[in-house]
């Protein structure tokens, strides 16, 4: 069974998802790909990671790094779940370009090159936006790129994280 719970955030409603101990998905109610690894069968229940979750958001949204993370579990293939590993540990308030991904990407699967465009594809459907953070993914020329969640999502939580107090 998985669970879910509605966070009403400043820039709009957000679906958290949980197997009961992890999140496994964290989606602006609007955004493209919304709930693609959600299970068909779910219902609203409160949860020790949606109260810890809960906590992450509003820090993160008061202009604070939350500095921990609630437990995760990705879902998805390992091309996808390496991708999303990667975004983690891009650092709060700083940014990669998607080559940069695709790069490390790359020399971990001893390639000497990656396609972007797949790289590109695993960051839109990431199922746990903001926690993993694919907003944080931008053009190699420092265009903003695109963000399932749109575009002025996208600028403003790059916004949020440049004026932040770290």
């Amino acid at each position: 069974m998985e669970y879910i719970f509605r966070y009403d955030s400043p820039l709009g409603p957000i679906t958290l998802a949980s197997d009961g101990e992890a999140l496994t998905g964290l989606w602006f109610d609007d955004q493209r790909f919304f709930g693609d690894t959600l299970e068909e069968e779910h219902e609203e229940k409160d949860l020790p990671v949606f109260e810890e979750t809960v906590r992450w958001l509003d820090l993160y949204f008061s202009g604070e790094d939350p500095g921990f993370r609630p437990p995760l579990k990705f879902r998805g293939s390992s091309f996808r779940r390496e991708v999303w590993k990667i975004l983690s540990d891009i650092p709060y308030g700083k940014t990669r370009s998607y080559g940069e991904i695709a790069a490390i990407v790359g020399r971990r699967r001893g390639m000497s090159s990656m396609s972007s465009q797949a790289v590109g594809s695993a960051i839109g459907h990431n199922p746990i936006s903001l926690i993993v953070p694919c907003h944080r993914v931008i053009k190699a020329d420092g265009g903003i790129g695109e963000y399932a969640g749109g575009t002025e999502r996208k600028i403003a939580l790059l916004e949020l994280e440049k004026g932040t107090k770290q």
